[in-house]
């Protein structure tokens, strides 16, 4: 049977082989006006798009020649006129288990409060381009470039399997790094000036063949040097060397031996007292020897 146009005046239901009387309002006068219970399937759009049964809801572009200009989106929910709620749109009940597949080139999401994702594991491949601020709690771990404009503000870890470029100044109040860093040009630390107001104070570290330590201190009427503990794990004993710098009259200070890679004794040849101040230097063992110069035009590891 073909009608041009129907009306139903109260509930409509298509199928009724289970009538949802509750969600509809009930029976007898707490009936609601204008709902609908449509048993399903349902499709809405093109019958092309989808030869059999994909889903309860089917929807897919409008063909319709009737309809000009053609509706230029295949779903809208709009809340004009009315104020918003705390939940305008739900997808999935939030009691059970929610799973949502989009398959797009790009995704946009509008909200103007937040918008809070709660997974064991989220993923991303590509290139995430973030404008404003972003506030990250836990661990990242990112695999691909990633180009950011605004203010990033975290509190857990963060893991990068790559390269990190940074165009512009980075500030660190508190840096814990392992392993080896690669710096084009030169490393220098930027502070207020302790004692010119309105000024800053900039120092550069100075540069060397070898990855060392030292230690420094003075000695006054003893000649033995004891150097730190963990020197016997750390440095090569082989390496150390020691400079001597007499002081308050002049005296033939030399090293008399190094003793085990943990203390060094000092002699004054004249038969004097020994007051000097001293800087002692040795090469790391626990790292690989650095390699000075390498073939090619690019930094190890790095671009």
């Amino acid at each position: 049977m073909k009608v041009p146009d129907l009306f139903v005046g109260k509930r409509l239901f298509v199928g009724c082989m289970k009538i949802p009387t509750l969600a509809l309002g009930g029976p007898g006068p707490a009936a609601i006006r204008g709902s609908a219970y449509v048993e399903g399937p349902v499709l809405v759009g093109t019958p092309l798009s989808y030869p059999v049964p994909e889903a309860n809801m089917m929807v897919s572009r409008c063909d319709n020649v009737e309809a000009i200009p053609p509706p230029p989106s295949i779903f809208k929910v709009s809340t004009r006129g009315l104020a918003p709620t705390p939940i305008d749109v739900m997808l999935g009940d939030p009691a059970g288990h929610v799973g949502i597949t989009v398959n797009s080139l790009v995704i946009s999401i509008f909200n103007d409060t937040n918008i809070s994702i709660k997974s064991p594991y989220t993923t991303g491949v590509g290139i995430l381009n973030w404008v404003g601020a972003k506030t990250l709690t836990g661990a990242e771990s990112l695999t691909g470039a990633k180009a950011q404009a605004g203010n990033e503000a975290r509190s857990g870890g963060k893991v990068f399997n790559g390269n990190v470029t940074i165009n512009g100044q980075l500030t660190c109040n508190n840096v814990s790094l392992i392993g080896t860093i690669n710096v084009q040009g030169w490393k220098e630390f930027d502070i207020p000036h302790p004692t010119k107001p309105n000024h800053r104070l900039a120092h550069a570290c100075i540069e060397g063949p070898e990855i060392g330590v030292y230690c420094r201190g003075k000695l006054k009427d003893n000649n033995i040097i004891e150097l730190p503990e963990y020197w016997k794990g750390l440095v090569d004993p082989e390496t150390i060397t020691v400079n001597l710098t007499p002081h308050e009259c002049y005296q033939e200070l030399f090293v008399k031996a190094i003793e085990w890679g943990t203390r060094v004794v000092i002699q004054n040849n004249s038969g004097g007292p020994v007051n000097c101040s001293y800087t002692i230097y040795g090469k790391r063992k626990d790292v690989p020897d650095l390699q000075v110069e390498y073939y090619g035009d690019k930094m190890k590891g790095g671009k």
